[in-house]
């Protein structure tokens, strides 16, 4: 009897292997750990720029070398890797990521800030895949992937009001670095509940529907999504700071900004089966170019609180619309388990463009370029969904 066929009679909620809850849960940790430097980009690499480590331009590429370390991280662990020793390989990259923080609290040059954030990126890919590699294995892949985002984004707001409030303000940014290291060492504790080993997916076999034009699409909308959060997000100190807004303000607006994406998180989760993930991405596309317009325009205060709020609703509630867009393009899920790199490479892609066009000072291109990122992703769904119509067609 194939893993497979053992998988579908031990339980029905999974394709393969039959995991405890409390195993998904921990292996949902595992992948939060790894991704909460989302959520605190702003506060941390906005105090390395307030406090004179970096320019505008080495910010940009202090933030793209992580995203994209994060991206092939999650890549190569979770496609060339076998789903075999998880416990041992999430303590393995725990205590990496914990040194990486360390080396990043004590760097003395952009240089050496690049190196140390590139080796974090490559642990925390790794982290994320923990997580990823069981969720593909769910039939409820959207749901898990909405309790993923949830359980990632209550820690990075917790953690990014913490930093915001206390650490920062007393420690600087290396206080900030050197509190992550100690939540991947205290992390430790619950690698040891991951499952061991995750049951095969029969992902070998199906490698070429990665290369259908219908994967390629859905997974390039996806990335320019995330390159429209990933610029603004960036950049989002410097962006208030242009419109006399203050780091400790942002960094609030930052922490509620967090809270809002669990609310649409948790929105998503329950209401994911009941909106078509076409219209889901379509609106949520819609929102997104409003409020990159809105903060190119220079608004108030409370105009960039409600523009930000509303990113912050909307960055997760399309998650498992987007898990949902992956599987309708390739129905044995290898999609699925590069839907967080195209996520991440967005992320990364984001800054490193947007910074090309800032002029001096002037930071109002990099929510326009995000407009035109939003702009596309909807544009490349319409494609997608085209091209789905085509198949169906000519099946």
């Amino acid at each position: 009897m194939t893993s497979t066929h053992a998988g579908q009679m031990q339980d029905g909620d999974w394709l393969v292997g039959n995991p405890s809850g409390l195993q998904l849960a921990s292996a949902l940790w595992i992948g939060s750990v790894g991704l909460l430097i989302l959520g605190l980009q702003p506060v941390l690499l906005g105090a390395l720029y307030t406090e004179g480590h970096v320019t505008g331009d080495e910010l940009a590429l202090v933030a793209t070398a992580e995203m994209i370390a994060i991206a092939i991280g999650s890549g190569v662990v979770a496609m060339a890797l076998p789903a075999r020793n998880m416990r041992w390989k999430s303590t393995i990259l725990l205590v990496l990521l914990a040194a990486a923080n360390w080396w990043t609290a004590y760097a003395a040059t952009p240089n050496a800030l690049i190196g140390a954030r590139t080796l974090a990126g490559f642990a925390e890919g790794g982290l994320v895949a923990v997580a990823t590699e069981l969720i593909a294995r769910s039939r409820r892949a959207e749901r898990i992937g909405g309790y993923f985002v949830t359980v990632q984004t209550l820690a990075q707001c917790a953690l990014a009001l913490i930093l915001a409030l206390y650490v920062v303000p007393a420690a600087g940014s290396s206080g900030g670095f050197l509190a992550l290291g100690v939540v991947c060492i205290l992390s430790l504790a619950v690698a040891w509940i991951v499952p061991d080993d995750y049951a095969d997916l029969p992902k070998e076999e199906h490698l070429a529907n990665l290369l259908t034009p219908g994967s390629i699409t859905a997974l390039l909308s996806i990335f320019c999504y995330f390159m429209f959060f990933g610029a603004i997000w960036a950049f989002l100190e410097p962006l208030g700071a242009q419109f006399g807004i203050d780091g400790r303000t942002v960094g609030l607006i930052v922490s509620a900004s967090l809270a809002a994406q669990v609310v649409g998180a948790m929105t998503a989760t329950a209401f994911e089966a009941r909106i078509d993930y076409r219209l889901a991405i379509t609106a949520i596309g819609a929102v997104a170019l409003v409020c990159s317009l809105v903060l190119a325009g220079g608004p108030g205060l409370t105009i960039f609180w409600t523009a930000a709020l509303a990113m912050g609703f909307i960055l997760l509630f399309i998650v498992p619309y987007q898990i949902r867009l992956a599987i309708t393009a390739d129905e044995t899920r290898t999609a699925v388990l590069l839907v967080p790199a195209a996520q991440l490479f967005g992320l990364a892609i984001g800054p490193i463009a947007a910074s090309l066009l800032i002029d001096g000072k002037d930071f109002r291109p990099v929510p326009e370029f995000a407009a035109a990122s939003a702009a596309v992703s909807v544009a490349l769904l319409g494609l997608f969904i085209l091209l789905a119509r085509r198949r169906r067609a000519i099946a």
